[in-house]
């Protein structure tokens, strides 16, 4: 099977700092990825070197399109690249403020990713932002509300349909539970896992919370001083840690 993405060798450093170092894998169609590693691991520059936010220093990022078949996104122009962020790829971030429009209505933010790959009936795009609003616990009734009448929770139910309405293929999620109470992640989280499994999504999820990789992803990936220390089955990993860093991670969770 041809991996969905395929990355190798991908770093960036910051001066003499490292922020991640000579990382290769491969993911494949329908598969979730987790990212894990204390802050200044390196999971976050590579989460954004990987959806285009920033450059790398060398590497590629080799991704599956619909038309042309494996392409390096990072020899893309920039116009095909602003192209796969709106249709075959969604970045989900752990701020909602920072991928929502505030100032538009829930609706029209839904409706706006649609709008970005071509639609043009009012009537089909209020529709579809309707059902989209549904399928992420949001009544339809607060469609004309703004983000801001909204809470936490609900910005991020809400940053989700904006991303998957258009029918990504791939979705980068940066700590999609951080900030949230515990009541409200672990209904986030089911929300999400039901959503990647039943539109096949393929999914990298950034976090430090075992929890959470525990619950969405297929494969773990550990993370430290910008390199990868340990990959494998995430229950495997988590149960079994091989390396001195993953046993410490797994353990300090297990005692609090």
């Amino acid at each position: 099977m041809t991996p969905l993405l395929d990355v190798q060798g991908l770093s960036k450093h910051y001066g003499g700092r490292i922020g991640c170092a000579d990382v290769s894998f491969r993911l494949y169609p329908g598969e979730v990825l987790g990212i894990v590693g204390e802050s200044g691991s390196g999971k976050s520059t590579l989460l954004n070197c990987l959806a285009g936010h920033l450059g790398p220093d060398s590497g590629q990022v080799i991704f599956d399109t619909r038309g042309d078949g494996p392409r390096d996104v990072l020899t893309m122009s920039e116009p095909e690249r602003r192209m796969l962020g709106r249709t075959d790829w969604a970045f989900v971030h752990q701020n909602p403020r920072d991928g929502l429009r505030m100032r538009i209505s829930a609706g029209g933010n839904v409706g706006e990713r649609l709008m970005a790959v071509g639609a043009r009936h009012y009537g089909e795009i209020r529709e579809a932002a309707a059902d989209w609003l549904g399928r992420v616990e949001i009544a339809e009734a607060r469609i004309d509300d703004r983000p801001s009448a909204f809470s936490g929770g609900m910005q991020q139910r809400l940053q989700i349909a904006r991303n998957l309405v258009t029918g990504p293929r791939l979705v980068f999620m940066d700590e999609p539970t951080g900030g949230l109470d515990v009541s409200v992640q672990a209904r986030l989280l089911d929300l999400i896992r039901g959503l990647v499994r039943r539109m096949g999504l393929s999914a990298i999820v950034v976090t430090h919370d075992l929890a959470v990789v525990r619950l969405l992803a297929d494969r773990l990936m550990v993370m430290k001083d910008g390199h990868v220390i340990e990959t494998g089955l995430t229950d495997q990993v988590l149960d079994d840690p091989q390396a001195p860093y993953t046993q410490l991670l797994v353990s300090s969770v297990l005692q609090v």
